[in-house]
């Protein structure tokens, strides 16, 4: 039988890691549920910058076995690698900006949408008026971009709630959850692992749950009140296939975390579960 480490892809959060047994599960297609600034959208930024420093420092050796690929929906390249270097060390931001593949969908986001051309540099006004006429369009695109990865791969989409608040008719909403049905299915074959953040409150709870329902994982973030009336932010596996027996034999299940500038997203405070 192979080690229960051979079978898990690092998250790249240093203090997580080791309760996961090393990592999650190859094939895991990952809902991170997260209230405003609870800490969702620093997870993807941590894991993607110290895994591509892992893989920097020790070549094809280390894990994920494919590449680290950085999907934005409406947000750009720089944008968020400025982001990383105002919060991190220089060393650590050039194994992001050299280590990750970035792909944007923010053009055709923004074609199908009434937002000025000038604004983001868009296309020419047929292209738009094509693009306006089905916002499947971009779910295309992004199955593109996702079978054209390495099998392996570490895969961050920045972010659901962009794709998620387009599928505002019934027949929107059933195609992107069939998408998510389908990239659910697909990512076991391709050994990947993709992390889906989406913030919570957006959407219906009804929506939000079948989402939930689909993932393979739910991580939820959310704020919590101290006795010292201070916010606490914590971090609570509602749902994790294959790996959940393992935290609860352990009593853990819930976490506290903190962002710090030198160490990213980290896992402090383990808390018990009773």
């Amino acid at each position: 039988m192979r080690d229960r480490a051979d079978l898990r892809v690092p998250t790249g959060i240093a203090s997580l890691d080791p309760v996961l047994d090393g990592g999650v599960p190859p094939g895991s297609m990952i809902l991170l549920l997260g209230d405003i600034g609870a800490g969702n959208s620093d997870f993807i930024r941590s894991s993607a910058i110290f895994l591509s420093k892992e893989k920097k420092e020790r070549g094809d050796e280390a894990a994920p076995a494919g590449e680290i690929l950085y999907i934005t929906v409406t947000r750009i390249r720089d944008d968020i690698l400025g982001e990383v270097e105002s919060s991190v060390s220089p060393d650590l931001y050039a194994a992001m900006e050299e280590g990750v593949r970035f792909s944007d969908l923010s053009r055709l986001y923004f074609d199908a949408s009434v937002v000025p051309a000038e604004w983001y540099g868009g296309s020419d006004i047929l292209t738009r008026m094509q693009n306006r006429s089905s916002r499947e369009n971009i779910l295309g695109e992004l199955s593109t971009i996702l079978s054209g990865a390495a099998p392996g791969s570490v895969i961050y989409l920045d972010s659901l709630t962009d794709l998620a608040t387009q599928a505002d008719t019934p027949q929107e909403w059933k195609a992107f959850t069939g998408f998510l049905r389908g990239l659910q299915r697909v990512t076991k074959r391709w050994g990947s692992v993709v992390y889906l953040p989406l913030t919570r409150g957006v959407l219906p709870a009804a929506k939000e749950i079948e989402i939930q329902d689909i993932a393979d994982a739910v991580t939820l973030f959310q704020w919590e009140e101290t006795q010292a009336m201070r916010r606490q932010r914590t971090m609570y596996f509602r749902k994790f296939r294959g790996v959940m027996p393992h935290l609860e034999e352990q009593d853990l299940v819930k976490f506290g975390v903190r962002i710090t500038a030198g160490g990213g997203f980290e896992v402090s405070n383990i808390r018990v579960v009773i």
